[in-house]
């Protein structure tokens, strides 16, 4: 019970300092960047150690698609992060005025209007196994310096500055579809799943069958 706790800790932090710092308008895109990319530094560190820190179904898929957890935890770690986003997007049409929240769309990652859905899959698709091979080579991989929930972090905050004005840099269907659903804003929800899931399938595959399996 402790790990979907902390789960559903992790992604409800997510979403609303992520979206929080999109409604506020003051944080640019570097800070919005850095407010996703900070909380994964803090709540990775924080609670990596009771649930492994996934925060993203994209991340639990991957491991479960690599044998790294069994298909219960994978599905009670996604409806813990999902129920998360949803909770803490719901709060902040609670205490934002509701015209800075319908600006921001809630803050909910969508196309720009020059995006198209190919674009998007394929931005979505890279950034999130850039992502994911960041998660395996830095906290998943045993050899690695214990430096993970840093470098996950500024992962993010790159693939944010890249490619956020595009598609909202997502590369988490929980952080998606949380304000997504609360606000009402499904235009292509679809994609802020497929793509992600398998940028991180493939960068977990990519991981296991030609770096880490390579050396065991």
């Amino acid at each position: 019970m402790g790990a979907f706790v902390a789960e559903f800790i992790g992604t409800f932090a997510l979403t609303l300092i992520g979206a929080g710092a999109i409604i506020n308008g003051q944080a640019g895109l570097v800070g919005i960047a850095l407010a996703h990319g900070l909380v994964i530094v803090v709540f990775g560190t924080a609670l990596g150690a009771v649930s492994g820190g996934h925060f993203n179904p994209a991340v639990s898929i991957a491991m479960l698609a690599t044998g790294r957890i069994d298909a219960a935890k994978a599905g009670g770690y996604i409806v813990s992060q999902v129920l998360g986003s949803v909770v803490a997007a719901f709060l902040l049409t609670q205490v934002f005025p509701a015209e800075m929240v319908s600006t921001a769309k809630l803050g909910t990652p969508l196309l720009s209007s020059t995006t198209s859905i190919g674009a998007g899959i394929i931005l979505e698709f890279i950034t999130t196994f850039f992502l994911v091979t960041a998660i395996f080579g830095t906290a998943v991989d045993a050899r690695a310096p214990k430096l993970g929930a840093l470098l996950i972090g500024l992962t993010v905050t790159l693939d944010i500055l890249c490619i956020g004005p595009m598609t909202g840099a997502a590369m988490n269907p929980a952080r998606s579809i949380g304000p997504a659903l609360v606000g009402g804003y499904l235009d292509n929800f679809w994609l802020y799943w497929i793509a992600p899931i398998a940028g991180a399938v493939a960068a977990a595959f990519l991981y296991d069958g030609l770096f880490h399996k390579r050396e065991d």
